[in-house]
Order: C-alpha cells, then sequence, then structure tokens
C-alpha cells in the first residue's frame, strides 16, 4: 500500500520541522518546503498551474461571452417579435382588403380565424405553434379569390357552370401563393383543402373523412359557424343555436363529427363573445365604401 504523501510549505523552521515530525510519526511521506517551488523544480506542477490559469481565463472568458451570447439572443428575440407582429399586421390587412371586394363578407377572415383558433385548441391541438399557424391559415384561406374576376365574385345572379369552374380554382390559387412565401403546412392545408367534405364530395381533390388534414377540418366547422351568424344579401343573420343545428345535421357528410362534437360540447356564449370582439374592433365599413353622390 503506497503513503500517503504531502508538501509541507512553512516558513517558520522550528514549526516546519515539528509538524515534519508530527505526520512521518502517522506514516505520512512529508515535504518541507520554506516556500512553493517554481513550476519546473517539481514533475508535473509546471503543467498544473498552467492549466489552473488557463481555466480560470477561460472560464472568465466563457462568462463573457454567455453574457455577450444572452445580449445578443434578447435582441435577435426583440427584432423577431416585432418582425412576427409586422407579418401579422401585414396578413390581417391583406385579407381585410380581399374581404372588403365583396362588402357582405367584411371582416369575416378575421372572426373566422379567432374560431378557429380556439376550436383547434379544443380538439386538443397543443403545439403554440401549430395553432398559429392554423390561425393563419383562416385568415388567409380565401387568398386565391384575389385572381376571380368581379364578374364571378360579385356576380348578382346564379353562376353558369364555366364560372363555378373558375370558382372551384381558388383553393389551388391560393396554395400556390403560400408555397412560393414558404409557409408552413398548416397554412396551405387550411388553404387547400377549405372546401373538401368530410364524405368526398368536396373540392379541389375530393378528399374523404381523416384524408382531410385536421386543421382543414376544424376550420370548415368554424367557417361554417360564422356564415350562418352573419347577414347575406339574401338572409339576415341566425342566431348560434342554429349555427349548431346545422353542423350536426351535417355531421358525417360536411364536418367531421368528432369536430362537431366538440364544438357541440362547448357553451355557445364563448363564440358569441368571439364575435363581438372581433366584430368591435374592425372600422366601420362605411369608411371603406364611396361616397354617394348627391342627387
Amino acid at each position: 500500500m503506497s503513503k500517503e504523501r504531502v508538501v509541507l510549505i512553512v516558513e517558520n523552521d522550528k514549526k516546519r520541522a515539528g509538524l515534519a515530525v508530527f505526520l512521518s510519526g502517522l506514516g505520512i511521506e512529508v515535504e518541507a518546503l520554506t516556500a512553493l517551488p517554481e513550476p519546473s523544480a517539481v514533475p508535473g506542477l509546471a503543467i498544473g498551474l498552467s492549466d489552473l490559469i488557463a481555466a480560470l481565463r477561460g472560464e472568465k472568458d466563457a462568462k463573457e461571452n454567455l453574457r455577450r451570447l444572452k445580449k445578443d439572443f434578447s435582441l435577435h428575440l426583440r427584432k423577431s417579435r416585432e418582425l412576427e407582429e409586422a407579418y401579422d399586421t401585414t396578413l390581417e390587412n391583406f385579407m381585410a382588403a380581399l374581404d372588403l371586394r365583396d362588402v357582405e363578407t367584411y371582416g369575416h377572415s378575421k372572426t373566422v380565424a379567432r374560431y378557429s383558433h380556439v376550436l383547434a385548441e379544443a380538439v386538443g391541438i397543443r403545439d403554440p405553434r401549430a395553432i398559429e399557424s392554423i390561425r393563419k391559415g383562416a385568415l388567409l384561406h380565401d387568398a386565391g379569390k384575389m385572381a376571380i374576376p368581379d364578374s364571378i365574385l360579385k356576380k348578382p345572379g346564379p353562376l353558369s357552370g364555366k364560372e363555378w369552374e373558375v370558382i372551384h380554382r381558388h383553393p389551388a390559387l391560393g396554395y400556390g401563393l403560400v408555397r412560393d412565401l414558404k409557409l408552413v403546412r398548416e397554412v396551405g392545408n387550411i388553404i387547400l383543402c377549405h372546401h373538401e367534405k368530410y364524405d368526398g364530395t368536396g373540392y379541389p381533390k375530393g378528399l374523404k373523412g381523416d384524408a382531410i388534414p385536421l386543421e382543414a377540418r376544424v376550420f370548415a366547422v368554424a367557417d361554417t359557424l360564422d356564415a350562418v351568424t352573419s347577414h347575406r344579401p339574401y338572409r339576415a343573420p341566425r342566431d348560434f343555436r342554429t349555427a349548431r343545428r346545422e353542423l350536426v345535421e351535417n355531421a358525417g357528410a360536411q364536418f367531421d363529427p368528432k369536430v362537431v362534437d366538440v364544438f357541440c360540447g362547448m357553451d355557445l356564449a364563448v363564440w358569441e363573445k368571439i364575435r363581438f370582439e372581433t366584430t368591435r374592433l374592425l372600422p366601420p365599413i362605411e369608411d371603406y365604401l364611396p361616397p354617394v353622390a348627391n342627387k
């Protein structure tokens, strides 16, 4: 068994000698010194001291680097948030401009985006990024209508077969737009699939059941909720109980029954509050209409 060894550094000769005798009596090998030796005098000590100094300097540098990284990250995060806010404002303004092409659907995109957000959480979508993407997809769902002529989009009478063909292109046109912008999957799925029906009779792909992305199935319920409770040229707005009844009647045909069940399990006051909050924030539609000439 190897002996324990200590280096004893004591300037006072008497004390140094006494301690050396005492430790030697305990079986400890003692090297008594009056001062710390030069690194070169003790094998291995030079490396140990230089490593210690380097480590201390490295720790100081690391702390400084960490502080700088934290500062840079904070600045980057603030700029990212500013860009995200500007991006969201641009999206909302873009869709508000689209809504204004058809005065009867003014404010639709903003309201249905909020409905979609709340309903997505209710059906169990928990990823904040997915929820936010669903909200953006709902805002942009009719982006393809920008390419539809006013002569068709605003036609007061029934559309012809050819005109319906043009209308049916708007999901694919909108999807092409966001694909070029490189937005995320949920956004594109809502834009492309928001006219698909659960029984497979929708367009543009005729998808059926769970082949329709969940976010698009959620949006379909939110979209109809807003359509039923909004004013249209051919009818007055209907209440939320009527909207719920229509959703139930068309579950399994137009809508995913599971999503409708989740909707029906929620208090209608939730949706009434959302509608009130989103519509009251909209500027008066009269602000956007051309002045009426005095006769």
